[in-house]
């Protein structure tokens, strides 16, 4: 069975149909940039190009880079701030013509690694977190989501913690990556205070390269492994959710 999984990014707009058997692309992902500014209609445009791309008339799960409910969009803090109190479902699916269904970008990812990734068959307390323009988070107690959890917004030293540790902060402040490990580390040992996982997943598209910051990281009781889907966790997590409504 294949559906339609989009990804909406701080920086980019990504999706493909997705083999919900498989847990994996069917096809390989399109891509566009996210408008700047990202209101509600050019990332509904965004969105259009990415599924017309493939000529898809069916179901389509979107991730959102924000708190989610029922559809409708309540924070938004990496995309334009139009988006609040945006039915998401409802504008995106008028453009398209299609049924969709729209959650919490982290929330997608960690789906979709706790059904085929990393966190298989894991129980306890598992947190996933992505890192990238911001910071995302997805809760699981015994393999069941927590939804809208948004950890990126913790208190660190005074500032919101994707301001510190995510990777667009490390690119703006070129930080070396053991110098950008250490503020990683520091987020992750905050986190495991308030929560004590017994596994943390590590998304985004940095965990392409993982074996550059994660054996840096110490002091962390939790095992800390990257995501196995990595980047296309979202998509494949927007068309389960999407399959399953």
């Amino acid at each position: 069975m294949q559906i339609f999984g989009v990804d909406i990014g701080g920086s980019g707009i990504k999706g493909a149909p997705v083999d919900l058997d498989r847990g994996d692309l069917a096809q390989e992902r399109h891509k566009v940039l996210t408008p700047h500014p990202a209101t509600p209609d050019g990332v509904a445009d965004g969105v259009a190009d990415v599924v017309k791309n493939f000529d898809w008339t069916g179901t389509v799960g979107i991730t959102f880079p924000g708190v989610v409910t029922g559809g409708t969009v309540r924070t938004a803090a990496n995309v334009d701030k139009a988006w609040i109190g945006v039915d998401a479902a409802q504008l995106i699916g008028g453009r398209l013509g299609l049924p969709v269904t729209v959650l919490n970008d982290a929330d997608a990812a960690g789906i979709a690694e706790m059904t085929f990734g990393a966190g298989r068959d894991r129980k306890g307390t598992v947190i996933l977190l992505t890192f990238g323009t911001g910071i995302g988070s997805a809760l699981f107690r015994d393999g069941s989501l927590v939804p809208n959890t948004e950890l990126g917004h913790l208190e660190l030293h005074g500032h919101d913690a994707e301001t510190r540790a995510s990777t667009k902060a490390k690119e703006d402040e070129d930080l070396s990556w053991h110098h950008w490990a250490h503020r990683v580390q520091k987020y992750l040992e905050h986190v495991e205070m308030l929560f004590s996982p017994e596994l943390f997943i590590i998304g985004g598209g940095v965990s392409r390269k993982a074996d550059k910051f994660l054996p840096l990281i110490e002091g962390v009781r939790a095992e800390i492994v990257p995501a196995q889907l990595q980047n296309n966790a979202g998509i494949v997590g927007a068309a389960m959710a999407a399959s399953s409504r």
